[in-house]
């Protein structure tokens, strides 16, 4: 049996220039972390011929064509699988819909499985090149590239997205002390809303893609905020990057109606009237988790505990997607 992992992320500047519609014409940059949340596929030789696959349902199948989950049909189709005997399961320590990029963690866990089950090794680069391959140009889903990336390589890294499609992943030069600033400081709370982001991605896409000037100008402020927060994370001023994360709310609410609503607006208020000295939601659907940044978290959580908001704790992450058994 082989059993892989692959981590979330927190996105720390730029999300959104990830899309192929921006990046195409103007090029993407962003920053991303890995967290210390996974999503594990396992892979397995059963004693019986055909494809047996567990997640939220359960599919047993004799062809790979009858495989109802796209991603795990076009992953077996796209590493030659034919018809093989062979079991896959999927499990995770967050649910999906909630922003922290399951879906391309989840595609590069199995990925990796699969590769490993043939004993085919596959650096992150390949791994997050075919990942992409398989959501964005096999299956035509309106995301960008970003879950993928920062899941095959880990860290914190910054990301350039190309014109040519290419991708450069340099990790950011951080010291210990501002990487534990944002380890202690850095606060997820879990709205209790799931969502895809999809429906709000297609909009910005369709909006790129027809050239709105509007959304095209705030890509390009999103992009520079981007390389702002790299700029500070490099130079140990993490603080710097709690106030370019309000600004990024702000900014982002003009370029998706659907990223927030009443109700998150007013924990987000509620985060800054109780030390948050900025925030965001993370991933692009209005819902999933809230992360502030703040130099006094214990009263933040004593806030948003109040409200009825659940934590989630995390570490950084700087291995990637591996195998672990």
């Amino acid at each position: 049996m082989v059993m892989t992992r692959s981590p979330l992320r927190i996105t720390l500047g730029g999300g959104g220039t990830d899309l192929p519609s921006y990046y195409r014409e103007h090029g993407g940059l962003l920053v991303a972390g890995a967290i210390d949340k996974y999503v594990f596929v396992t892979v397995n030789r059963p004693f019986y011929p055909g494809i047996v696959i567990k997640y939220s349902k359960l599919e047993q199948v004799e062809r790979i064509d009858e495989i109802q989950h796209p991603i795990i049909r076009e992953s077996m189709k796209a590493l030659g699988f034919e018809n093989p005997q062979i079991e896959i399961s999927t499990f995770a320590d967050i649910p999906a819909g909630t922003g922290l990029g399951s879906s391309g963690s989840f595609t590069t866990a199995l990925l990796r499985a699969l590769s490993a089950h043939k004993m085919q090794p596959m650096l992150p680069s390949h791994l997050a090149r075919l990942a992409c391959e398989i959501e964005i140009e096999r299956l035509k889903e309106p995301i960008g590239k970003q879950d993928q990336y920062i899941a095959a390589y880990g860290g914190i890294t910054c990301f350039t997205f190309n014109q040519d499609n290419s991708v450069e992943a340099v990790p950011l030069r951080l010291d210990s002390e501002t990487l534990f600033d944002l380890e202690d400081n850095l606060l997820l709370f879990f709205t209790g809303i799931s969502r895809s982001a999809g429906s709000v991605l297609q909009d910005q896409d369709q909006r790129t893609k027809l050239a709105d000037d509007q959304m095209i100008a705030n890509l390009h402020y999103v992009k520079d905020l981007g390389m702002r927060s790299k700029q500070a994370l490099e130079e140990g001023k993490p603080r710097v990057v709690g106030e370019l994360m309000h600004e990024h709310w702000l900014n982002k609410k003009k370029r998706s109606e659907g990223m927030s609503n009443p109700q998150i607006d007013e924990w987000y208020e509620l985060g800054r009237k109780n030390g948050a000295l900025g925030g965001k939601l993370v991933g692009a659907g209005g819902g999933g988790f809230l992360m502030f940044y703040t130099e006094d978290p214990s009263r933040l959580r004593r806030a948003m505990a109040n409200a009825g908001l659940f934590e989630l704790r995390f570490r950084f992450d700087f291995e990637g997607t591996k195998v672990i058994l």
